[in-house]
């Protein structure tokens, strides 16, 4: 990696973020608040400011026209709303935007990326795992800022969340991302990730886009987000749920379809969030639609939060090995699209933990 100029309001955070990249003397801090000139001629540029405010984007603007060069990568790392501060970077011509506060392997790998230069995975010997793990977190991270009870999830947090888990489960397999997805406490976040990760092994599956991936996944992050307006009481329950209870359990579809509603959210990630419930034979719910009611994004879906939810651990079941919960899928054919189900099969394989052989 060449030299790397940090922009920062907080120079002593500024000294732990170039320990945190290990790039010794290639690295210079400038106060983005002195009265010094940036260098110019860096081979990347990072901003680390915990406010977006006017003042600050216009001492940005300032700092770039002179040490940014043409083709010099920019990655901004954002403090606070993740949403607003993409927009703000975005439109100072940030390459790249990270939350501020990932970590390790993924700061690691996302200035790799930026500068050419071998990833840490390889060139510094962080395992594999510690890179999913930094990833997950991310996602996690995100997904906190989407699920709140109090407002309505900005889309653009939404899409920097898809992207997370698009990037980690292409760089990994969907089964690591289960596995360390699993071990997450609140049973919302596992559920909700779970199924993000299998949407976007799903995409990889059917030879999905980019662009088409990310809908998907989006989709698959926003569609329990009624959940957020459901009491704690019955979303963690630690045994199965009454009658009543799971009456109001079945509103979360149509409360989070209200919430993203008045959003700017398009027609078919609402279509996600009001009927991941629904069956193509109408046994669905809340609106009972049939067959071609049903688009096929809500589809896919369904398979996935079906799958996530059968081989997920609860206090009062057991897990589903992966070709079991498959096979449940396989017997729903009269609610199910058979031929996503066929193509989701090998999804449904590449979690299957394999069997160590005997000694």
């Amino acid at each position: 990696m060449g030299r790397t100029l940090i922009l920062t309001d907080d120079t002593s955070r500024g000294e732990r973020l170039a320990r945190n990249l290990g790039a010794g003397g290639s690295v210079t801090l400038h106060d983005l608040y002195g009265d010094a000139v940036p260098p110019s001629g860096s081979s990347l540029i990072i901003s680390d400011v915990s406010a977006l405010t006017s003042e600050s984007v216009r001492r940005l603007r300032q700092a770039l026209a002179v040490a940014r060069g043409a083709g010099t990568p920019f990655l901004a790392l954002i403090h606070g709303n993740l949403g607003r501060g993409e927009i703000q970077a975005t439109a100072l011509g940030a390459t790249r935007v990270l939350p501020a506060s990932v970590a390790g392997a993924m700061l690691l790998n996302a200035v790799a990326a930026l500068t050419g230069s071998p990833g840490p995975a390889r060139a510094a010997g962080v395992a594999r795992g510690s890179l999913l793990r930094d990833q997950v977190d991310g996602a996690r991270q995100a997904f906190a800022a989407i699920f709140r009870p109090d407002r309505m999830p900005e889309p653009a947090i939404v899409e920097s969340g898809a992207v997370l888990v698009n990037r980690a489960v292409r760089e990994a397999k969907i089964r690591d991302w289960l596995t360390v997805v699993a071990n997450f406490d609140d049973v919302t976040h596992r559920h909700c990730l779970s199924v993000a990760g299998l949407a976007a092994a799903f995409a990889r599956q059917l030879g999905l886009n980019e662009v088409d991936s990310n809908h998907l996944i989006k989709g698959a992050l926003l569609h329990d987000i009624g959940k957020a307006k459901i009491s704690l009481a019955i979303l963690n329950k630690p045994a199965p749920l009454t009658p009543e209870e799971r009456v109001e359990m079945s509103r979360h579809p149509a409360l989070g379809y209200d919430m993203l509603l008045a959003g700017g959210y398009d027609t078919l990630t609402l279509a996600v969030v009001r009927s991941h419930h629904e069956y193509l034979d109408g046994t669905g719910y809340p609106d009972r639609l049939h067959g071609r009611e049903i688009p096929d994004l809500v589809r896919l879906i369904t398979i996935c939060d079906i799958f996530a939810a059968l081989i997920e651990e609860r206090p009062y079941k057991r897990p589903k090995p992966a070709h079991e919960a498959f096979a449940v899928l396989e017997g729903m054919d009269a609610k199910l699209d058979v031929d996503l189900v066929r193509a989701f099969g090998g999804v449904a394989t590449a979690c299957e933990t394999p069997v160590r052989a005997s000694a």
